[in-house]
């Protein structure tokens, strides 16, 4: 299977999304290789970024079903690194 390494930045404009969003993350947890999240509480806002080794399939479906959260904006960036594992 190939596998791509790619970054996740995901912001939460909203806290009821908060708990939706970990339990996604979660539930892909095996494919997260790291993950950095900065409450903005000035803002009322949280900033995550995920660093993930995963098939494209897996972050797209993973990327669309947290963009589909009410309040959540998500973007990710692929490296041309790829593996077969």
């Amino acid at each position: 299977m190939e596998t791509r390494i790619a970054v996740m930045s995901i912001i939460v404009e909203n806290r009821d999304s908060v708990q939706m969003t970990n339990a996604l993350l979660h539930e892909y947890g095996e494919y997260i290789i790291g993950r950095m999240g900065i409450p903005y509480r000035k803002r009322g806002i949280s900033i995550i970024s995920i660093a993930l080794d995963a098939p494209q399939d897996t972050i797209s479906t993973l990327s669309g079903k947290i963009g589909n959260l009410p309040d959540v904006s998500v973007k990710t960036a692929y490296s041309s690194v790829k593996s077969h594992e």
